[in-house]
């Protein structure tokens, strides 16, 4: 699983230039935010999507003990920061992690 570089900025804060291998690729706006975002739970929940291939949310909800609808939230958040990607198929709705460790990059 590739890692993931992740820095804080200020939506109105320059864009600085990058530092070659660690230049954030995921920008979050404050350290409280990224702190919910990388939580400890959804770091597991990362792993074990990336681990076991949950074909649904129900079957992620069953592995995590956590509501569909708390996981959806969850994930679509996850997903605009892009970290996760959602592939929706006919019935199913299939979460795949997009990283499972993380960098993170403070000035």
């Amino acid at each position: 699983m590739k890692r993931c570089v992740v820095g804080v900025r200020r939506a109105d804060a320059p864009v600085a230039e990058g530092h070659g291998r660690f230049a954030p690729t995921v920008w979050f706006p404050s350290m409280a935010t990224m702190a919910a975002v990388l939580s400890e739970d959804n770091r597991a929940m990362l792993r074990l999507i990336h681990e076991r291939k949950p074909k649904s949310l129900t079957e992620l909800a069953e592995l995590t003990g956590r509501q569909v609808p708390n996981l959806s939230r969850t994930l679509r958040m996850m997903e605009g920061y892009g970290l996760v990607t959602i592939e929706k198929n006919a019935r199913e709705t299939q979460p795949i992690a997009l990283a499972t460790e993380f960098l993170v990059v403070l000035d």
